[in-house]
């Protein structure tokens, strides 16, 4: 049997009973945010990652009227589902190219309060990245949004809808956007779906992968 000298058992022992430093918790929350992020866009990005999950986009109340009149007339009939995959479909495609946008923005946060983070409600982590990075990452993801509905044909479908609608006698005239209901609600999904990862990683002691994230997140499970 191989011997095990004293000495190095020790300061093993030392190392994984080592106090948290501040360092360690701020590296541990952004690399559980870096995962929730990086599944996050895999999932969304895929087809049907949005379309076909609970992040499913629908439409705005004001567009839903232009849709609930046109698909009486011909050519229309099914103009609410068509446009609906599209609209989804360009937030799949957006959010492939979301992960930098994300990732930039939770090395820039800076994790003064850490500890409080570590130690508060299962969304602290994603709150906090919500709360400080919502208002950059509109203004980033947004022309990404643009693209990829141009990409699908979003406008020109959408706009073909609304000049038929606007010319139907006694109804006034709309134009919802759809770019700013898309871009919110894609957001909101990949929130909530990175909310989710966080839960995970702070529920089930299978899903912390490194040792970081097992040291870390060891500390809130005795709070």
């Amino acid at each position: 049997m191989m011997s095990c000298d004293p000495k190095s058992f020790q300061q093993a022992m030392d190392i994984l009973n080592a106090p948290l430093t501040n360092d360690e918790i701020a590296r541990g929350l952004k690399k559980a945010l870096d995962l929730g992020v990086g599944e996050s866009v895999d999932f969304l990005s895929a087809t049907d990652g949005y379309y076909q999950s609970a992040y499913k986009i629908l439409l705005p109340a004001e567009a839903r009227s232009v849709t609930n009149k046109l698909k009486f007339i011909p050519g229309f009939e099914d103009i609410e589902e068509v446009l609906v995959q599209k609209i989804n479909r360009a937030a799949e495609d957006a959010a492939g190219k979301a992960g930098p946008i994300f990732l930039s923005a939770i090395q820039g946060i800076s994790f003064g309060d850490a500890m409080n983070i570590l130690m508060g409600n299962n969304n602290a982590a994603t709150q906090y990245l919500h709360q400080g990075t919502y208002s950059q990452l509109y203004n980033e993801f947004d022309p990404v949004i643009g693209n990829s509905m141009s990409k699908f044909n979003v406008e020109g479908y959408w706009a073909n809808a609304v000049n038929t609608y606007n010319k139907i006698p006694l109804v006034d005239d709309v134009n919802p956007d759809l770019s700013d209901h898309i871009t919110n609600a894609a957001l909101k999904g990949m929130f909530s779906l990175i909310e989710v990862k966080e839960l995970g990683i702070r529920t089930d002691i299978s899903q912390r992968s490194t040792a970081l994230l097992q040291k870390v997140f060891a500390k809130q499970d005795g709070k």
